[in-house]
Protein backbone atom coordinates (compact mmCIF):
# COMPACT_ATOMS: atom_id res chain seq x y z
CA UNK A 1 0.00 0.00 0.00
CA UNK A 2 2.07 2.87 1.16
CA UNK A 3 5.83 2.69 1.72
CA UNK A 4 7.91 5.14 3.90
CA UNK A 5 10.57 5.33 0.63
CA UNK A 6 8.29 6.38 -1.96
CA UNK A 7 7.87 9.91 -2.96
CA UNK A 8 3.27 8.95 -3.35
CA UNK A 9 3.33 8.41 -0.29
CA UNK A 10 4.46 11.62 1.15
CA UNK A 11 3.26 13.22 -1.82
CA UNK A 12 -0.68 11.82 -0.76
CA UNK A 13 0.09 13.07 2.86
CA UNK A 14 1.31 16.42 1.91
CA UNK A 15 -1.98 17.23 0.27
CA UNK A 16 -4.07 15.96 3.09
CA UNK A 17 -1.87 17.68 5.53
CA UNK A 18 -2.44 21.03 3.19
CA UNK A 19 -6.21 20.73 3.02
CA UNK A 20 -6.81 19.54 7.01
CA UNK A 21 -4.35 22.55 7.90
CA UNK A 22 -6.57 24.87 5.41
CA UNK A 23 -9.69 23.30 6.67
CA UNK A 24 -8.11 24.06 10.58
CA UNK A 25 -8.06 27.98 9.89
CA UNK A 26 -11.56 28.38 7.68
CA UNK A 27 -13.46 27.04 10.79
CA UNK A 28 -13.37 28.91 13.84
CA UNK A 29 -14.30 26.36 16.35
CA UNK A 30 -10.54 24.30 15.46
CA UNK A 31 -8.14 25.75 18.07
CA UNK A 32 -5.59 28.27 16.36
CA UNK A 33 -2.50 25.98 17.63
CA UNK A 34 -3.87 22.75 15.40
CA UNK A 35 -3.04 24.89 12.40
CA UNK A 36 0.36 25.67 14.00
CA UNK A 37 0.61 21.63 14.31
CA UNK A 38 -0.09 20.76 10.69
CA UNK A 39 2.09 23.42 9.34
CA UNK A 40 5.06 21.71 11.19
CA UNK A 41 3.66 18.44 10.07
CA UNK A 42 3.69 18.78 6.79
CA UNK A 43 7.23 20.36 6.90
CA UNK A 44 8.21 17.20 8.09
CA UNK A 45 6.30 15.45 4.89
CA UNK A 46 8.02 18.03 2.63
CA UNK A 47 11.59 17.55 4.06
CA UNK A 48 11.29 13.67 4.11
CA UNK A 49 9.43 13.99 0.07
CA UNK A 50 12.45 15.82 -0.83
CA UNK A 51 15.16 13.87 1.32
CA UNK A 52 13.60 10.68 0.80
CA UNK A 53 17.23 8.60 1.26
CA UNK A 54 17.83 10.68 4.91
CA UNK A 55 17.55 9.38 8.04
CA UNK A 56 14.64 9.99 10.48
CA UNK A 57 17.51 12.21 12.72
CA UNK A 58 18.17 14.05 9.77
CA UNK A 59 14.81 14.38 8.52
CA UNK A 60 13.73 15.37 12.64
CA UNK A 61 16.14 18.16 12.65
CA UNK A 62 16.37 19.82 9.24
CA UNK A 63 12.31 20.01 9.72
CA UNK A 64 12.28 21.49 14.06
CA UNK A 65 15.14 23.64 12.46
CA UNK A 66 13.07 25.49 9.50
CA UNK A 67 10.26 25.96 11.35
CA UNK A 68 12.29 27.73 14.01
CA UNK A 69 13.62 29.95 12.01
CA UNK A 70 11.05 30.78 10.49
CA UNK A 71 9.28 31.80 14.01
CA UNK A 72 12.46 33.36 14.77
CA UNK A 73 12.44 35.54 11.37
CA UNK A 74 9.10 36.96 12.76
CA UNK A 75 11.02 38.84 14.89
CA UNK A 76 12.39 40.63 11.83
CA UNK A 77 9.95 43.59 11.33
CA UNK A 78 11.03 45.35 8.14
CA UNK A 79 8.76 47.33 5.75
CA UNK A 80 9.14 44.46 2.91
CA UNK A 81 8.63 40.86 4.56
CA UNK A 82 5.54 42.53 7.09
CA UNK A 83 3.72 43.81 3.50
CA UNK A 84 4.61 39.79 2.10
CA UNK A 85 3.62 39.05 5.48
CA UNK A 86 0.19 40.75 5.11
CA UNK A 87 -0.40 38.31 2.09
CA UNK A 88 -2.46 34.89 1.87
CA UNK A 89 0.86 33.28 1.24
CA UNK A 90 3.26 35.12 3.52
CA UNK A 91 0.39 34.80 6.66
CA UNK A 92 0.28 30.64 5.81
CA UNK A 93 4.24 30.37 5.46
CA UNK A 94 5.95 33.09 6.93
CA UNK A 95 3.30 34.04 10.30
CA UNK A 96 2.76 37.68 10.94
CA UNK A 97 3.75 37.15 15.16
CA UNK A 98 6.49 35.41 17.38
CA UNK A 99 4.59 33.25 19.85
CA UNK A 100 6.99 30.93 22.03
CA UNK A 101 3.81 28.77 21.78
CA UNK A 102 4.50 27.88 18.03
CA UNK A 103 7.74 26.79 19.04
CA UNK A 104 5.89 23.67 21.12
CA UNK A 105 3.10 23.24 18.39
CA UNK A 106 5.80 22.56 15.60
CA UNK A 107 7.77 20.38 18.49
CA UNK A 108 4.34 18.47 18.49
CA UNK A 109 3.50 18.66 14.83
CA UNK A 110 7.17 17.33 13.93
CA UNK A 111 6.37 14.70 16.44
CA UNK A 112 2.95 13.38 15.03
CA UNK A 113 4.43 13.16 11.70
CA UNK A 114 7.55 10.42 12.95
CA UNK A 115 4.51 8.76 14.34
CA UNK A 116 3.42 8.21 10.86
CA UNK A 117 6.59 7.55 9.32
CA UNK A 118 6.66 4.92 12.05
CA UNK A 119 3.70 3.20 11.60
CA UNK A 120 3.80 3.59 7.74
CA UNK A 121 7.09 1.66 8.29
CA UNK A 122 6.09 -0.85 10.50
CA UNK A 123 3.07 -1.59 8.18
CA UNK A 124 5.07 -2.16 5.48
CA UNK A 125 7.31 -4.50 7.18
CA UNK A 126 4.52 -6.55 8.48
CA UNK A 127 3.20 -6.69 4.89
CA UNK A 128 6.80 -7.77 4.14
CA UNK A 129 7.08 -10.45 6.41
CA UNK A 130 3.27 -11.57 5.74
CA UNK A 131 3.66 -12.02 2.45
CA UNK A 132 6.98 -14.33 2.62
Amino acid sequence: MFSYKSRFTWFALICITIILGLLSRYYTAIPLFIGDVLWATNIYFIVRFLFINKTIKWVILGSLLFCYLIEISQLYKAPWINQLRHTLFGRLVLGEVFLWGDMLSYTVGVGIAVIIQLLIRRNQTYEVSKSS
